[in-house]
């Protein structure tokens, strides 16, 4: 390790705060290239840039980017979520109408949301910051700013994107995902509703991404399914819609079965261009045929004419083997159920034939493709 460097790091903790700013900007690149220069004196830098997020904001901005960056790292991790005080500090400032870091703040957060000690954000209470929420609550309060960081109507300098990433995490708990399906008291309304307008385009990627795999964790819970396939959440059109294009092609009859969102689409409307969300989608229709119910639910909203369609046109193995296993799913007998003789529980990959003659067809956030979504830490520079 540098000597420069770990003389560097010292000088975080300095009196002066114009040379607090050049020692964090100096040393925000080795975040990436050297993080372990922050681990150094048992993680002493780490809680000099736990205090730092409080300084003036130019040296704030560059401190949250740099917890980013190392936050990826297991002990850091531990560090900075097992933290009351900080995790408040954080609370207290993305909350706030004039926060110029919400956004870092809020990649901070999903980053945080690797440990499983930030669970207690679902039942953490702490002052209501009036304007904002009429909740005490953390996760509300966070959803509200999500919420309102879409219209740009609570923070101008923040859109809150990122945590979406935070609500995913949240929905592999048990806790998680029943509160998201739960009506809650302050605003009688589920939260997973408030997601899933964000399914489809012009939301950006971490919006979709981010309520792509909420579906996915909640409906593990089969439980939840009724509720998640029930007004007023009825989820299955906000998972469909982004399998689908206008330019995908339907018999009448076949048009005539499908849900009504997906009846005659607009010929501009564009599939998900993201293969990642569009497996995540996958999964999730496949995790909602766990009981005979939900398989002819599926069924008869026409679920296999836009997979068959999405097969079609994406040359993608995950999205092909994904439509593979659910189809395998979707068209095969039932018990109890006479033999058709027909091409249920044919692969697609057959069952195209018929139509194309057999021809083929964060969080590093720049890379959601290649890299497992339920896994990703935020990195950014």
């Amino acid at each position: 390790m540098p000597t420069e460097l770990e003389d560097l790091v010292e000088f975080l903790h300095h009196g002066n705060s114009q040379i607090r700013q050049v020692a964090v900007e100096t040393l925000l690149p080795y975040s990436k290239t050297e993080p372990a220069i922050f681990k150094a004196n048992q993680l002493s830098p780490v809680k000099d840039l736990k205090l730092l997020v409080k300084d003036y904001a130019p040296i704030a901005k560059n401190v949250l980017t740099t917890l980013i960056n190392i936050s990826g790292d297991r002990d850091v991790l531990g560090l900075v979520a097992n933290d009351n005080a900080f995790l408040e500090s954080l609370l207290l400032r993305i909350t706030n109408v004039k926060e110029p870091n919400a956004n870092e703040i809020a990649m901070l957060l999903a980053n945080m949301a690797k440990s499983d000690s930030i669970e207690r954000l679902l039942t953490l209470k702490r002052d209501v910051p009036l304007g904002l929420s009429a909740s005490k609550i953390a996760i509300d309060q966070l959803m509200d700013c999500y919420v309102k960081g879409a219209e740009g109507s609570w923070n101008p300098k923040a859109d809150f994107d990122y945590l979406a990433y935070l609500f995913a995490d949240l929905a592999k708990f048990p806790s998680g995902a029943s509160y998201l399906t739960t009506i809650q008291p302050y605003d009688s309304v589920h939260p997973l509703s408030k997601l899933l307008p964000f399914t489809t385009p012009p939301s950006s990627l971490p919006r979709r991404l981010g309520a792509a795999t909420v579906l996915k964790n909640v409906s593990f819970s089969v439980s939840s399914h009724p509720t998640l396939l029930s007004p007023p959440l009825s989820i299955l059109p906000y998972i469909l819609l982004p399998l689908a294009s206008g330019a995908d092609s339907y018999s009448e009859s076949e048009t005539d079965q499908m849900l009504e969102e997906l009846q005659y689409l607009e010929p501009d409307k564009k599939r998900e261009p993201n293969t990642s969300i569009l497996v995540t989608h996958l999964e999730t229709l496949l995790l909602l045929t766990t009981t005979r119910g939900e398989r002819e639910r599926l069924r008869e909203a026409g679920c296999y004419f836009v997979v068959r369609e999405l097969h079609l046109a994406v040359e993608n193995e995950g999205v092909r083997e994904g439509c593979d296993r659910l189809v395998q799913v979707l068209m095969r007998d039932e018990e109890g159920e006479e033999h058709t003789g027909q091409s249920k529980g044919a692969p697609v990959s057959a069952l195209v034939t018929e139509r194309d003659g057999g021809s083929e067809r964060g969080m590093m956030v720049t890379q959601a493709d290649s890299e497992d979504e339920d896994e990703q830490i935020v990195e950014i520079f």
